[in-house]
């Protein structure tokens, strides 16, 4: 049996940290790097919300869509094309004959930025 508190907590706090790392990242112009970990830190923070509602370790997926139905979190239109866009940064980082194009930068922190409100509003489920 896990501890559900234990399991949150570490998925949380992970999230938080990734956050931060895509933060300073995207302040010293790594954008690509940056935008792997916003989205690193929605799929933490979404297994966190799986384990808050299943009682169970979340899935070994990468998929922001699926790990959000498991969590049964419905996302508005605006906040799934967030998760959209960030799924197309996550595969720079384990797959390297996928190049994504590097987006403008005042592009690459308003998807920070989205990635933030979003990372808040599922928190406040936990």
């Amino acid at each position: 049996m896990i501890n559900i508190q234990k399991q949150i907590d570490y998925w949380r706090n992970s999230a938080e940290s990734d956050l931060e790392t895509a933060e300073i990242l995207i302040s010293n112009k790594k954008h690509l790097q940056g935008l792997f970990f916003c989205h690193l830190c929605i799929e933490k923070i979404l297994k966190a919300a799986i384990v808050r509602e299943s009682g169970q370790m979340p899935p070994r997926s990468h998929d922001l869509f699926y790990l959000a139905s498991q969590a049964l979190i419905k996302f508005e239109q605006k906040d799934q094309e967030q998760l959209q866009i960030l799924m197309k940064y996550q595969l720079e980082g384990r797959y390297p004959e996928y190049n994504p194009v590097t987006p403008s930068r005042e592009k690459v922190i308003s998807y920070f930025d989205k990635t933030k409100v979003l990372m808040e509003w599922v928190k406040e489920m936990l």
